[in-house]
């Protein structure tokens, strides 16, 4: 028989009615009271970046409604969750908290501190498609690296059963207090950069499955075309699984029967998500140390104090280093909040390798523009780059921006992104100055790519030499 006692509900990154452990198990348990918690300050440097506000604010408002539709509300409280959640517990008489399971160090030092105050049910795979931790070596450890990781993952496949919307959702016999979505100004206003990223996204579950529909007519085609941002062949679902308006468990239930190259490959991406939130879990300040400790004495350029190294930053942040596809892939950033796959790889490599600053430095602001901005997959990304990672690319592979460019057919996605250049064909698009036709409104190039691989591994063999 269901309790009277009211369960609550933290939602934090699974903001969605289906396949939500935490609020189908609460369900069948009592009255459910679901509570967001707007924590900036325990988040820190990490809390949420200017884009994820956007769709924060967004997804919460599309949750809203689906609860309202169920006759049931969200709760929204701003400051400390452990706090404000206890509070809620007092005042509902509530002694049960469910939770899915997250793996941010501040979300697991809240889950620790929670667990002691409370009755805190926590459900291992709410995000995910294994549990973190359960991926074992043959020795018993924690596997560090990628493939055998991704190996040993299939191998324990399937995933979970997928869990539906809860069949009933009862109300407590009085709410608490909630605060007024639009009183945390969570939408940029003054001035409103938004514009392009609106036009950009639906947001919320029903637009996320909206977009599977879509993603199972084209993700055969995604090992081939994946890698071409001209040509919308990827997923585009990363922040709808961010938020966890979607979940992994959904797609790959939805992709089972496929056998196409296609979904194999899509599949290896979605077990990445996993590796990058296993690689957290064993290290939780992933984000801010190199894992290869030796990179601590590499010298890269300084922004703080050096005035031409803060020059070359800003350039890059806004789309101006002279390199056509860096330029487009960091406008796409700046308009729609998000990156294709590809470009993310070089204009990431180009901030590390041609302009020799640190990697930490893309981290921070990948973690503001991006509305997928992820404390495990951005980390994990940027140190694979950097060949700072537990798992990594090699510090002295330097990926050519101008050639990549060409190879993967990026001048229609150029046009798009940097329309200084729309009237040039190719191939003079990809390296306009190379061939003498660099637009006025165009920036020659901060560096020539022979100089700035010449000075990355110049620094690099200092670095090994000391």
């Amino acid at each position: 028989m269901t309790d009277t006692t009211p369960q609550i509900v933290w939602l934090r990154r699974d903001l969605r009615m289906a396949d939500n452990p935490a609020l189908y198990h609460a369900a069948k348990a009592g009255p459910v009271i679901a509570v967001f918690v707007l924590d900036d300050e325990r988040a820190s440097t990490h809390a949420y970046g200017g884009a994820s506000r956007w769709w924060l604010h967004h997804s919460l408002d599309s949750l809203q409604n689906a609860f309202a539709r169920r006759h049931a509300r969200i709760i929204l409280r701003k400051g400390d969750a452990v706090g404000e959640l206890l509070k809620i517990a007092k005042e509902t008489g509530a002694t049960t908290i469910h939770a899915n399971r997250h793996y941010e160090p501040w979300w697991r030092n809240a889950e620790k501190a929670l667990a002691e105050e409370i009755d805190l049910k926590r459900y291992d795979d709410g995000n995910f498609l294994t549990v973190m931790g359960s991926i074992k070596t043959g020795s018993g450890g924690q596997y560090k690296i990628y493939t055998p990781f991704s190996r040993a993952v299939r191998e324990q496949f399937p995933p979970r059963d997928e869990l539906p919307e809860p069949e009933t959702l009862s109300s407590p016999d009085d709410w608490p207090a909630s605060d007024d979505l639009t009183e945390w100004k969570l939408l940029p206003a003054k001035p409103d950069w938004s514009g392009g990223i609106a036009k950009a996204w639906e947001v919320g579950e029903e637009a996320a499955h909206e977009r599977l529909k879509w993603w199972e007519d084209h993700v055969d085609d995604y090992d081939d075309k994946r890698n071409f941002p001209s040509v919308e062949k990827v997923s585009r679902l990363s922040p709808h699984l961010h938020f966890g308006e979607i979940t992994p468990v959904q797609i790959w239930h939805r992709f089972k029967r496929k056998r196409s190259d296609g979904w194999r490959t899509y599949e290896s991406e979605l077990i990445w998500r996993d590796y990058a939130q296993n690689t957290v879990a064993q290290f939780p300040l992933y984000a801010r140390d190199n894992y290869r400790e030796d990179f601590d004495q590499i010298e890269w350029r300084d922004p703080e104090t050096d005035e031409e190294a803060a020059r070359d930053l800003k350039a890059w942040q806004q789309g101006r280093t002279g390199y056509p596809i860096v330029d487009a892939g960091m406008r796409e950033l700046w308009r729609t909040g998000w990156m294709h796959n590809r470009v993310r790889m070089i204009t990431a490599s180009f901030l590390i390798k041609h302009l020799l600053l640190d990697w930490r430095e893309g981290e921070k602001w990948f973690w503001d523009c991006l509305v997928d901005a992820d404390y495990a997959s951005n980390a994990t990304n940027w140190q694979w780059t950097a060949g700072t990672g537990v798992d990594s690319n090699m510090f002295s592979r330097i990926m050519a921006p101008l050639s990549q460019s060409e190879k993967f057919d990026c001048a229609k996605y150029i046009r798009t992104f940097v329309p200084e250049l729309a009237d040039l064909d190719e191939p003079y698009i990809h390296d306009p100055e190379e061939f003498g036709r660099l637009p006025k409104a165009y920036p020659p190039k901060i560096i020539a790519h022979r100089a700035a691989r010449e000075r990355a591994l110049a620094a690099y063999r200092a670095m090994k030499d000391d």
